[in-house]
């Protein structure tokens, strides 16, 4: 990279991007802002990234790595949203890049790709067999494997990076999240977060790998020496996770849900949030 590298944000002004913005601001970089600008903020540049243009696509003209945040972040999210928003957005992105000769692009996946595995003990890691238990999910495994197989014609690096759960602003982990244990195992800190940004888009980098992205947090199943050998991510926040009665009853009945409508079967009945 070069001493100020040109990095291109998209979903910039959603709960990740202005971190990760601010992140690479105090690094020295360059950054480039794109996406709805529903509030019109002068520094981001206003684009409907769901349908192709050269008139927005020119920005990325000189970048050296997009980070690409821009998507409904909701796990609850319907098909049609995840669609238009995670899926066919995000493919435009990736037009954009390629045709401007981007060298990196960093992808905000998730641990839903793995969200099946929640109530086993299968240890997790970028070998995993994928497990989506929805929408969402499945949307986030389709674009990693496109990004990885678009490696090998362009040879443009791919990362892509299965982020915890960070919440919005000041990010304190507890038995308020939703997901019960499962959520609070995979808690990602600010300042974890604002580390794992920097490695992704910063430190040498060739070729594509899934990284797992989250604090290290007690009980956690996530491999996260993967992150550390790839891109030099070292995570110091550490959280114990608490479920207290209610919350262990909850997670109960969540469990004993997936067991007679397992994930990706259908409307949820009961307990979105569990």
């Amino acid at each position: 990279m070069s001493e100020h590298p040109h990095i291109l944000v998209t979903g910039s002004t959603g709960n990740l991007g202005e971190k990760a913005v601010s992140a690479l601001e105090v690094s020295g970089a360059r950054v480039t802002r794109i996406g709805r600008n529903t509030n019109q903020r002068p520094n981001v540049i206003s684009a409907d990234l769901t349908t192709y243009d050269a008139k927005w696509a020119k920005y990325f003209e000189g970048v050296q790595t997009v980070l690409h945040l821009a998507a409904d972040p909701k796990p609850v999210a319907t098909w049609d949203s995840v669609l238009e928003l995670n899926i066919d957005l995000g493919l435009n992105v990736l037009r954009a890049a390629q045709m401007h000769g981007v060298k990196r692009f960093v992808f905000a996946s998730s641990n839903w790709v793995l969200g099946g595995y929640r109530f086993t003990d299968t240890k997790l890691t970028s070998a995993t067999p994928p497990r989506p238990a929805n929408p969402y999910g499945a949307a986030k495994l389709f674009f990693e494997r496109i990004g990885i197989e678009q490696v090998q014609h362009s040879g443009m690096a791919f990362l892509s990076l299965r982020i915890g759960y960070c919440q919005p602003g000041d990010n304190e982990p507890g038995p308020h999240m939703a997901f019960g244990r499962w959520g609070q195992e995979m808690w990602l800190s600010n300042e974890d977060w604002a580390h794992a940004v920097e490695c992704a888009c910063l430190n040498p980098f060739e070729g594509s790998a899934v990284l797992n992205i989250m604090s290290d947090n007690e009980g956690m199943r996530w491999d996260l020496s993967e992150a550390r050998d790839a891109i030099g991510y070292i995570p110091k926040s550490r959280y114990t996770p608490r479920l207290g009665v209610w919350g262990a009853f909850k997670s109960l009945l969540a469990q004993m849900r997936d067991s007679i409508l397992p994930p990706m079967a259908g409307k949820r009945l009961f307990g979105t949030r569990w």
